[in-house]
């Protein structure tokens, strides 16, 4: 049987005594990086008396799941499988989709523990009274993907929750306060680690406070929803909207640094 088991996101202490037990008895590991599951694996028998298991510990990756797959799904029933990301509950933004669909789509049983999650321990943080929200995973890295992803994120009408690289941050802060200068975040830094921080304010407060310190950690972003008169339309949604080009040209020379000249003369291209 194969089982999906979160791992901790930062204190080792949030493991469960449910997956230490399926950890001492597991005969396969699936790993996103095998030396990191190891070093979780001792610390977790030093500090906890668990059985170092004697199992076989694969990679599996974005890059290499769909090999693994041919390699070991036939043994996925009859064995003891466990599956686990670097941190935090796997499958969620996490290669460990791939398999979930090959079991579903192979009739072979699985399970899926419940657990750490940086999306949830964030979102509870933040104390944003809505209670639902989207969750975006990392935006793509640049460009107008980038661009878009991100107007999508402050305009759905949601509180949306992102992931961002350190060395990212303040590009992602700077490009909120572009959109909306006093749009309310929550950032959550090192979620559970020694260096635990929480920063609550407007995007342009945040981003005054953060450009002076050293970036460092894992960030998890909350992005409030815009007020019903504050909504802002992408540049997919207008360009979409049925209405004169000189109207659409000028609406969507107000949302970016071209004139109503170029982006007439573009839509005409269209």
């Amino acid at each position: 049987m194969l089982t999906f088991i979160p791992t901790p996101i930062g204190n080792p202490q949030d493991i469960t005594i449910r997956a230490i037990k399926l950890f001492e008895k597991a005969e396969l590991f699936f790993c996103e990086d095998t030396r990191h599951t190891k070093h979780l694996l001792k610390l977790l028998e030093e500090r906890f008396n668990m059985d170092f298991p004697n199992a076989e510990f694969i990679s599996f990756n974005e890059h290499n799941g769909k090999e693994r797959l041919e390699q070991y799904g036939t043994i996925l029933s009859e064995k003891e499988v466990v599956y686990v990301s670097d941190a935090g509950m796997p499958v969620i933004s996490d290669p460990g989709q791939l398999l979930v669909a090959y079991c579903q789509d192979n009739n072979i049983k699985y399970d899926v523990l419940p657990g750490a999650s940086a999306v949830t321990t964030a979102y509870a943080a933040s104390g944003f009274e809505e209670g639902k929200c989207l969750f975006f995973a990392f935006l793509p890295h640049k460009g107008k993907d980038r661009a878009s992803a991100l107007q999508e994120a402050m305009g759905n009408g949601y509180n949306t929750v992102l992931y961002e690289a350190p060395h990212r941050l303040l590009k992602l802060l700077e490009e909120i306060v572009e959109i909306d200068t006093s749009r309310e975040l929550f950032l959550a830094k090192e979620i559970s680690k020694r260096h635990q921080r929480y920063y609550r304010g407007s995007a342009d407060a945040l981003f005054k406070t953060l450009k002076e310190s050293t970036i460092r950690g894992e960030w998890v972003v909350v992005i409030s929803a815009a007020k019903e008169e504050e909504k802002h339309l992408s540049f997919s949604e207008v360009l979409a909207i049925d209405m004169p080009p000189k109207v659409k040209a000028k609406l969507l020379a107000q949302m970016s640094d071209k004139s109503v000249k170029e982006w007439y003369e573009e839509l005409g291209r269209k």
